[in-house]
């Protein structure tokens, strides 16, 4: 592991590690070079399954045979609807060989938003997971007379279906190994043919502010991004990493699937989206990327087993701790740690802080990568004190993924770092917009050329929505998106997104959303964390008959009162809290009001409990 206090092990790389100016070249390339090493990981029954880099290639081969022999031509559109598992990859480079686009769809979107991508894109082949997200496919298909045929991964319980444009994806694949075995050139013949101003992928917008918005990305940017990657903080064949975001998001796309294929660093599948902590503890990933909702749900793991230990151990994880915060703040302050010091933290580590990293599953991480959404500096810090630094980066869909990102030797928690190598980034003069130009720059919104041409100037910056400051070494900070701040009736400007941070960093709060535009003083809609809170009623013996209930218990308003009045004492009185409300349904990633990455989505929220606004404000 990295030490806390030398971080000569995270250092960029720009040098060109895997040839291949396609997507698509670059896999193939990467077969010849890496053929019996492993890629990937996957759990399934109880049991990892490993996968090499041919056995890659045989399945991706024989999948895109099969899509040749039904008609899969150049340029055409395949989609694919299904969790974060091997096959979405192999679908994916399969698509991208045949000279396709690949489309994700997210396996939480309904029937309806299926049909609306599927229909957008000009989806003609469709590759579901299983009969779950078969059935939202079937309920659309007459709705959708250019999709051709339905691959499903997983047939179980499926098995007598009889449909003729349904089948298995090991169907499509013994159809692909007869038709490569008679046209044994066409696949290498397509991967040549692909160009690098091609279109590669579509990823749509969450379209929390009207119909999801398809970003076009070229087979040139997402090579040039991915290079790009590896000079912010280098990856190689001997690092590991979890891959258990959604494939349709740009995150772990571009960071997951495509840099990894570019430097060979290992793929390790979760069981599902509720064993990620178990799994991170089994992978111990060398390099973890994860969105604050993970990091914020570690945490609060920690302090929640931390109350259940005994004083020893208690008094052992402050003294660690200590220590930890100690050297963290010098490593941050630029100043040199003495041996004493650097002594002190080896005890620190053995008697607590080791133990602490092993029950979250980061003991053998170099670097963790935070991204997606604004985190708090706090919990930078906490990390930092346990000894493995938290990088943070900033993108967006449109960017291609991260743009700006914070150097593993000046590190400065709060910042998203200076601009990338690869990209410019700058500051609109009149409103403080994030703007971004660069190579890794999207190439469009798929159909919507007025909205591309608003989102793009005519000098290429991208208006990214995002409000910040630059200071004088070029690091940027995020303050909030531009249709977000907060102008309160009295004329005070509050960023929410400070305030939201930090009620996050309790281990009782999932989410929070800061109200108080044109509105005397400000409120907060809160999402608590049902298993810490849970527990936090059993223990004070607090009755509850169900998850309304609970948040509706006086113990449990108290609770996150306390919170709230935590970090009303860094604000000054006119930009703090002065009511909350706790929302009464537990929310998963089918809700409407959450993003794909369990995110709260600020205006629905406020649309969707207006009434419960207005009653904070009687």
């Amino acid at each position: 592991m990295t030490q806390l206090w030398d971080l000569s092990g995270i250092q960029p790389n720009r040098d060109i590690v895997m040839p291949g100016e396609t997507i698509a070249a670059m896999f193939w390339n990467a077969v010849k070079q890496r053929g019996p090493n492993v890629w990937m990981r996957q759990k399934h029954l109880g049991l990892w399954r490993a996968q090499t880099w041919n056995q890659t290639a045989t399945a991706v081969s024989e999948i895109a045979g099969g899509l040749m022999s039904l008609g899969f031509a150049k340029g055409e559109c395949a989609s694919i609807l299904s969790n974060t598992v091997v096959e979405w990859v192999w679908a994916d480079l399969a698509v991208l060989s045949c000279g396709g686009v690949s489309n994700g769809i997210y396996p939480t979107d309904a029937a309806s938003q299926v049909q609306y991508l599927s229909e957008d894109s000009r989806t003609t082949f469709l590759f579901v997971e299983d009969d779950e997200q078969l059935d939202k496919a079937l309920e659309v298909r007459d709705q959708l007379p250019g999709l051709r045929k339905i691959v499903v991964f997983n047939m179980e319980g499926l098995h007598d279906l009889e449909d003729a444009d349904i089948l298995s994806l090991e169907a499509l694949r013994a159809l692909g190994r007869t038709y490569l075995t008679q046209h044994p050139n066409e696949l290498q013949q397509r991967v040549d043919a692909c160009r690098p101003e091609d279109l590669a992928i579509l990823v749509y917008t969450s379209g929390t502010t009207g119909k999801p918005k398809g970003a076009m990305h070229l087979h040139a940017g997402l090579v040039y991004t991915v290079r790009g990657y590896n000079s912010l903080v280098a990856q190689n064949e001997q690092d590991e990493r979890m891959c258990f975001l959604p494939l349709c998001h740009i995150a772990e796309r571009m960071g997951g699937e495509y840099f990894a294929l570019y430097t060979g660093t290992k793929l390790n599948f979760v069981e599902n989206p509720e064993t990620i902590p178990e799994n991170v503890r089994e992978i111990a990933p060398t390099v973890f990327t994860g969105v604050p909702r993970v990091w914020e749900k570690f945490y609060s793991g920690v302090m929640i087993s931390l109350k259940e230990a005994g004083a020893v151990q208690q008094a052992a994880y402050a003294w660690g701790i200590g220590v930890g915060t100690e050297i963290a703040n010098r490593v941050l302050a630029g100043q040199a740690v003495s041996t004493w010091l650097k002594f002190k933290f080896q005890i620190a580590q053995w008697v607590a802080l080791n133990n602490v990293r092993k029950l979250i599953g980061i003991h053998r991480a170099r670097f963790l990568v935070t991204g997606a959404a604004p985190i708090s500096p706090d919990l930078v810090r906490w990390y930092l004190a346990l000894g493995v630094p938290m990088l943070e980066v900033w993108g967006m869909t449109e960017t291609c993924g991260a743009s700006t990102g914070v150097p593993a030797d000046r590190m400065r928690p709060g910042s998203i770092g200076p601009a990338a190598a690869f990209n410019e980034v700058r500051l609109d003069p009149a409103t403080g917009e994030i703007l971004v130009r660069g190579k890794n720059v999207f190439a469009g919104y798929l159909n919507l050329p007025e909205k591309t041409a608003e989102t793009i100037d005519k000098d290429g910056w991208l208006h990214t929505g995002d409000v910040g400051v630059m200071d004088l070494e070029g690091y940027f900070r995020i303050t909030d998106r531009m249709k977000d701040i907060i102008i309160t009736a009295g004329g005070k400007n509050v960023t929410p997104s400070e305030l939201e941070n930090d009620l996050k960093f309790s281990p009782y709060i999932t989410d929070a959303v800061v109200i108080g535009d044109k509105r005397p003083y400000l409120t907060v809609i809160i999402m608590i964390d049902q298993e810490n809170v849970e527990k936090f009623a059993q223990d004070a013996d607090v009755p509850f008959s169900n998850y309304a209930s609970l948040t509706r218990s006086p113990e449990v308003q108290a609770l996150i009162q306390l919170d709230i009045d935590r970090v009303n004492k860094k604000f000054a009185r006119v930009e703090q809290i002065k009511k909350f409300f706790l929302l009464e349904n537990q929310l998963t990633a089918e809700d409407e009001e959450l993003t794909p990455t369990m995110k709260l989505k600020r205006k629905l929220v406020e649309q969707k409990y207006a009434a419960q606004i207005e009653a904070m404000y009687l």
